[in-house]
């Protein structure tokens, strides 16, 4: 399945594939033609032997004899030049034609890397821009498992890993393969006798180098864990600093995070030393195998037993002496894939996760709120089957406003998630003017809510840009129309660069009241008809409640309004308020009538009244 993976992200550059193996291909064929023209250098030009060759025209013998054919013919030719220049002019010309050949094939070994890297680089863009796609499109309820500093460090660390040790290697993976094939059928061609020898060793000694590899994925992603864990104490100590410089916690954090740190540096040092081993270990074996080749061949040729002369055999053990720098690069290559494959296993978690809220195959459109909104027996459990919600009945007509109360953790949060499906149902149904929210389109519901929570979430962009977020094509005027409705625009005009101010990282720039009047702001452009507001000014100053509820109210106008409040001041004008305790709804009705029950809602009133 993870080479599925991976050579599904290749598929979109095939060409490049194609391109880099027609150039190594061509490289080893000129790296083994350029090794020929060691044969007159030794045998002719440094008297080996006197031998006088004639000229056999070519393809006599067959392909069976292509060998002692082209060796008889390179032999003449340079008896010919010797005859003609001499010596020391015929060895200057064959230097010469190895440099040629040496020029054409580092000049195809670097096409055929260079050819890679458009690959590559787009392999590791494609990742990225695969798992950024994933989480846009993943439910809220996947985010609310998993740790903010595991999913960040798959999207970073690993991805880097899977740059570093996959696509890196696929040089050597591309490359030394046809180069490994050519110089094997160069030796078979050469000498049946010691290639078949030859590769009655490759496998033992293979084993010896495979050995090394086989922990290293499984050590690569308890060390990937641990480095995740790591990241995680980050993200939460950035979090939480006030409080434990509050708690004078500093030694605490710190002894944690040196545990994790620790560990995390334990398996990455056998991880690197078992993955440093691969050199060293492939240089001894392949060292091993010469010298066993050397032996053999020296038997046959002492013996007489040999189908090659001594020069020949020379020749041989070049060839397979070349052979073995792809080999080594292979094992390197497959220990740094291991590590990679490690990484890649963690990406696809994100990649594969199942995104449980569905677009209908034949969604309805909807572009208006019509009538109402129906909450029917609606019932909600998460994955973990700790059920939230119990048997929900609701009506929001078309502009109504209704509100929900309710102790922390009774639902209420859950509750207006559900409507544009962030979450959905596990019983009963929410309608919108009689259509099943699972049956519409999901884009277009949500571009009927318009969002404005208890921590306002901006972006580290433009006070401008963060207004337009839901309308990019928004004019200067619409834009500034909607900070002056939000009470935003008077501050905005008294910062650096008015409305290009930078708000910073979640808008820590600004204060939250401002904050929050920027998020009503972007509300208010995008103009909704459907809007909800969860807790909207339970975090705020006097001063600031005061004119956030000025923009809400503004806001609120026309509009059919869902409110999460605390504060039971801020929701008195409700058309209908209900109140929620441990899942159920336990009260409902106006403000005058539920205090009138002097029930749950009236012990809330008077607690804050006190």
């Amino acid at each position: 399945m993870k080479n599925k993976v991976f050579l599904g992200l290749l598929a979109p550059y095939k060409r490049y594939v194609v391109g880099t193996l027609t150039m190594n291909i061509l490289a080893a064929l000129f790296n083994v033609v350029s090794f020929t023209l060691l044969l007159p250098i030794l045998q002719i030009l440094f008297r080996v032997n006197n031998e006088v060759y004639d000229f056999i025209p070519w393809g006599t013998g067959g392909l069976s004899n292509i060998v002692d054919v082209g060796k008889n013919n390179l032999y003449y030719y340079c008896q010919q030049l010797i005859a003609v220049y001499g010596e020391v002019t015929t060895l200057l010309l064959l230097g010469l034609a190895l440099s040629a050949l040496t020029f054409i094939k580092t000049a195809t070994y670097f096409g055929g890397s260079a050819l890679l890297m458009p690959l590559r680089t787009g392999v590791v863009r494609d990742i990225r821009s695969s798992i950024y796609r994933k989480i846009l499109s993943l439910p809220l309820s996947f985010f609310s498992q998993e740790r903010k500093g595991d999913i960040l460090t798959r999207v970073t660390t690993d991805v880097n890993e899977v740059d570093a040790s996959v696509t890196a290697s696929l040089d050597m993976l591309v490359k030394n393969p046809i180069f490994i094939v050519v110089y094997v059928i160069t030796l078979i061609t050469i000498s049946w006798q010691l290639a078949l020898f030859t590769l009655l060793i490759v496998p033992v000694l293979a084993l010896g180098i495979g050995s090394i590899g086989k922990r290293l994925k499984q050590r690569s992603l308890l060390m990937q864990s641990r480095l995740s864990d790591s990241v995680s104490q980050i993200e939460e100590t950035l979090g939480g600093l006030r409080i434990i410089k509050a708690f004078i916690a500093e030694g605490k954090m710190q002894e944690r995070f040196d545990r994790v740190n620790n560990e995390y540096r334990r398996i990455a040092c056998r991880v690197a030393i078992r993955q440093s081993a691969a050199h060293p270990v492939s240089e001894f074996l392949g060292t091993v195998m010469i010298v066993i080749v050397l032996w053999f061949g020296g038997w046959l040729i002492f013996n007489g037993k040999a189908d090659i002369d001594a020069n020949l055999f020379i020749y041989y053990l070049v060839i397979l002496y070349t052979t073995l720098q792809p080999i080594k690069e292979i094992s390197r290559a497959g220990y740094a894939i291991q590590k990679g494959m490690a990484s890649l296993e963690r990406i696809r978690k994100i990649l594969d996760a199942e995104n449980t809220i569905k677009e209908a195959e034949h969604p309805q459109a909807v572009t208006s709120l019509e009538k109402d909104i129906q909450l029917r027996d609606v019932n909600f459990s998460y994955s973990t089957g700790a059920q939230v919600l119990f048997d929900i009945n609701l009506t929001i007509r078309k502009g109504e406003t209704i509100a929900l109360v309710g102790q922390s953790g009774s639902g209420k949060s859950t509750l207006v998630d559900l409507i544009p499906r962030y979450h959905d149902v596990t019983g009963g149904s929410i309608l919108i003017d009689g259509h099943d929210v699972r049956d519409l389109n999901i884009r277009q519901l949500r571009s009927l809510i318009g969002n404005v929570n208890q921590e306002a979430i901006l972006f580290n962009d433009t006070i401008r840009n963060n207004i337009a977020f839901g309308k990019p094509d928004a004019t200067d005027e619409e834009i500034q129309a909607a900070a002056r409705i939000a009470n935003a625009h008077d501050f905005i005009m008294q910062t650096e660069q008015g409305y290009d101010t930078l708000v910073g990282d979640r808008g820590g720039k600004l204060s939250g009241g401002q904050r929050q009047r920027i998020s009503i702001a972007r509300a208010i452009l995008k103009n909704p008809p459907i809007l909800i507001l969860d807790e909207a000014t339970s975090a705020l100053d006097t001063e600031s409640e005061r004119l956030v509820q000025e923009a809400l109210e503004r806001l609120m106008s026309s509009r059919t309004t869902i409110a999460i409040a605390h504060r039971l001041s801020t929701i008195r004008n409700a058309s209908c308020i209900y109140v929620l305790h441990e899942g159920h709804v336990v009260e409902q009705g106006t403000h005058d009538r539920l205090i009138a029950l002097n029930g749950y809602y009236k012990r809330l009133h008077d607690m804050q009244q006190l």
